[in-house]
């Protein structure tokens, strides 16, 4: 029932910021009789959603141009086409790390099925979405030191808490990928994704095709590093040929919109 509730309040909010354009936190713990801390995850989750922007004390509607361009909604339904071929590859009680970013959290609805499932994540919006699951996994925090750019949690802190445990798989999302090196950043932080790697089974990278190509100066895993790569199938035939040589296992999820518009 509450989760259930939850996700009406969530639904609310939603039209309410559609209705006026912009709200505030405070307005709406009013109107919700529930908390600042309840709200901000709303809104969080929401923005995680592309329904919102959030601004300093509340949240505005989208701009009508990121409504209505249809390469947004494309790269959208790209990225859950990865999400849903990405979460194929996990099964019931893994143990599992969920690194943060729009394409590893767009994965979380869809593992409301699997059961017995521990996540460990640096991220408080994967955290938030894991916990509105209706077979709500055991779930580990990082802890660290909080880094705005790529909102997760970092440092040695949570470099120590990774190391404490051994993971069967790692989901974790890339600003680029250079065919040459492997994934690439535009953070300088690299280290914990690093140890992220050292101490799961299985790394698996979800990235959209346009981002293969890509040459950025930050290096952060290696080829040697990755184990499966998940990308939409949007990708050239040459970079399919590079990326496989590495001996990496290539998943180029179909868009599941045709397949929606045709049952």
């Amino acid at each position: 029932m509450t989760k259930r509730n939850t996700q009406q309040r969530r639904h609310a909010i939603a039209a309410l910021v559609q209705e006026k354009g912009e709200v505030s936190v405070e307005e709406l713990t009013q109107r919700f009789a529930t908390s600042e801390v309840t709200i901000r995850k709303d809104l969080a989750l929401l923005e995680t959603g592309g329904l919102l922007l959030r601004r300093y004390g509340g949240a505005v509607s989208l701009p009508s141009e990121m409504v209505a361009e249809p390469d947004a909604d494309k790269v959208s339904k790209r990225k859950h086409a990865i999400a849903r071929a990405a979460a194929e590859r996990l099964r019931d009680h893994n143990r599992v790390i969920i690194d943060s970013g729009t394409t590893t959290s767009a994965m979380i609805p869809l593992l409301g099925n699997k059961r017995g499932l521990v996540v460990m994540t640096n991220s408080l919006n994967v955290a938030g979405a894991l916990r509105e699951l209706e077979n709500e996994p055991t779930l580990l925090m990082t802890g660290g030191t909080w880094d705005p750019h790529s909102e997760s949690f970092q440092g040695q802190i949570a470099e120590q808490a990774l190391r404490s445990y051994d993971f069967d798989q790692l989901f974790i999302g890339a600003d680029g990928i250079d065919l040459e090196r492997g994934t690439t950043t535009f953070n300088e932080l690299v280290g914990l994704s690093r140890v992220m790697a050292d101490v799961a089974r299985e790394v698996i990278v979800m990235v959209e095709s346009e981002k293969i190509g890509r040459r950025i100066p930050n290096l952060e895993l290696p080829w040697g590093k990755i184990h499966t790569l998940v990308t939409d199938d949007g990708l050239a035939q040459d970079a399919r040929d590079k990326i496989q040589a590495k001996g990496v296992t290539l998943i180029c999820a179909p868009a599941i919109q045709d397949t929606a518009r045709r049952k």
